[in-house]
């Protein structure tokens, strides 16, 4: 991965149960919006680093799920689920991580905002029930995490990678 990963900044915002990362990519919304709806793409990007992502469902559409299972480089599997509520295509998008009786699920929405007509600047805020929550997050990675996958998106990006 490139040193850009660093350029993702994450902040908590003064609601104490939000984690924003905030991501400057050197493409056009579009491509960046299409990398990360498209199976075949967010295979390639998806996860921190060390990890692989295999998508077994992905219909972006509200009410449509992600399934998919991430492989950490140890050979541990962790499936994961997402549920879109809304798709705003190529602007918004906001989903639910987590399955519906799951007590750790939290939303998330991802922005995507014109800077120019090859730049994008995303903002991933992600929300969580309450600031313990969101502590237990942050102490588990969540927020390395996310700036790890926002570089490896921004690597996917630089390559000219797609389908």
């Amino acid at each position: 991965m490139t040193d850009d990963a660093t350029n993702a900044e994450a902040e908590l915002e003064p609601s104490e149960n939000q984690l924003t990362i905030r991501r400057k990519f050197d493409a056009p919304r579009e491509r960046v919006f299409e990398a990360w709806t498209d199976p075949e793409q967010v295979d390639q990007w998806w996860g921190p680093d060390g990890f692989t992502t295999t998508t077994n469902e992905m219909e972006v559409r509200p009410g449509g799920v992600w399934r998919f299972v991430m492989t950490s480089s140890d050979g541990d599997e962790h499936p994961n689920r997402i549920e879109y509520d809304e798709v705003e295509e190529p602007e918004r998008l906001a989903y639910t991580h987590g399955s519906p009786d799951d007590p750790e699920q939290f939303r998330v929405v991802v922005t995507f905002d014109d800077r120019s007509d090859s730049e994008t600047d995303l903002a991933m805020e992600m929300c969580f029930s309450s600031a313990e929550e969101l502590d237990e997050a942050v102490e588990f990675g969540a927020d390395d995490g996310a700036k790890q996958t926002l570089g490896r998106l921004a690597d996917h990006l630089a390559a000219g990678s797609s389908v």
